[in-house]
């Protein structure tokens, strides 16, 4: 393998996951040391992502583990991936990232998506009145974070003379975290457009509205203060490993871990021995396979060949792996290997 220069910037998105015979302080630890490993490496950012009732997701309250994050690392960008802004008041998130910005100015991403992230009684207890079809305010809610973070509602407005603080109405020329849109669908890749935001879409549980979705950011898109152009990035569920068949056997937790979760049944990420031994039924079997199909699994060589053809396939201008898989070591090892085949940068040793 002779790793080249990186044709597009490779980021992170981790959901400190729990593994089976692990517990959440572990899994938080694991995800420390890995942000510390992924800015030696090169990786351009780390994200994470707010997910409740899961077992198997420790990251159920991102600004907290982005503060922890960033007192352990010193370039790296982090970011959520994402907030789910219908969980939280807006001007909570504001003050949350404001002062987050403040801590570890400019390397701070806003990632927001609409969805719960979680089930339905769960997103009930977290909304109280608000009701499930919060989702469906989330342009007003979008509009009314980004004034508390640019300090900017109309005269006349009720919030006029509210301030998120810390942020730019409190630390005058501090600017703001950038704000992405996230989505799985064309729903939010329309309104980044509109907006000129950022997007990130979620190919790695979406892989049909890839395209389309992508398609549809771009010609929405209008020029904004925040960004001239699209910019778009992908989510992407890679294993790497040493040999093929090695990735091959650690994907199947992933798998495994999905089918449950789909099924309403969440729980810890699975050993690839408890994989490999599950009996699946021909419904089940199906669905694994679809859902690994979409999977970048491989030898480092094979996982990049693989990230390029999706790259050239959804014109991407970032990509952003995450790798499910049981066990803290061969996690690490994942990224690592993904790191050296993109020709990344840093001190992959």
């Amino acid at each position: 393998m002779s790793p080249t220069a990186p044709e597009a910037p490779l980021s992170i998105l981790d959901l400190a996951t729990v593994g089976d015979g692990y517990t959440p302080t572990q899994a938080l630890a694991a995800t420390t040391v890995l942000a510390q490993r992924a800015e030696e490496w090169g990786y351009h950012r780390f994200w994470v992502a707010e997910h409740h009732g899961m077992p198997g997701v420790a990251s159920s309250s991102p600004a907290v583990l982005l503060a922890h994050l960033g007192a352990n690392t010193s370039r790296i960008r982090l970011g959520s991936g994402g907030v789910m802004l219908p969980n939280h008041a807006p001007l909570v998130v504001a003050e949350q990232f404001g002062l987050l910005h403040a801590l570890h100015p400019d390397r701070i991403d806003l990632g927001l998506g609409r969805a719960p992230g979680t089930d339905p009684a769960t997103a009930r207890a977290l909304r109280r009145g608000a009701g499930l079809d919060a989702a469906d305010e989330f342009p007003q809610q979008l509009n009314e974070l980004l004034h508390f973070l640019d300090a900017d509602f109309p005269a006349g407005h009720p919030y006029e003379r509210l301030r998120a603080v810390p942020g730019q109405a409190s630390a005058p020329g501090s600017g703001r975290p950038p704000v992405w849109l996230l989505g799985s669908s064309g729903f939010s890749a329309q309104l980044a457009g509109r907006l000129g935001l950022p997007f990130a879409f979620a190919h790695h549980f979406s892989a049909a509205n890839t395209v389309p979705a992508l398609d549809l950011y771009r010609e929405s898109f209008r020029p904004s203060a925040a960004l001239a152009e699209p910019y778009a990035l992908i989510g992407v569920g890679v294993v790497a490993a040493d040999e093929e068949r090695q990735a091959r056997r650690l994907a199947g937790s992933g798998a495994l871990a999905m089918l449950r979760l789909r099924s309403g049944r969440p729980g810890l990420v699975p050993t690839p021995e408890e994989a490999e031994a599950h009996p699946y039924s021909p419904m089940e079997r199906e669905f694994v396979d679809s859902w690994l199909a979409n999977v970048v699994v491989g030898t480092p060589d094979q996982v990049r060949e693989g990230l390029a053809e999706l790259r050239k396939r959804t014109g991407a201008d970032e990509l952003m792996v995450t790798s499910n898989i049981h066990g803290h070591e061969a996690r690490r090892r994942s990224y690592e290997l993904i790191a050296r085949a993109w020709g990344l940068t840093g001190h992959a040793g």
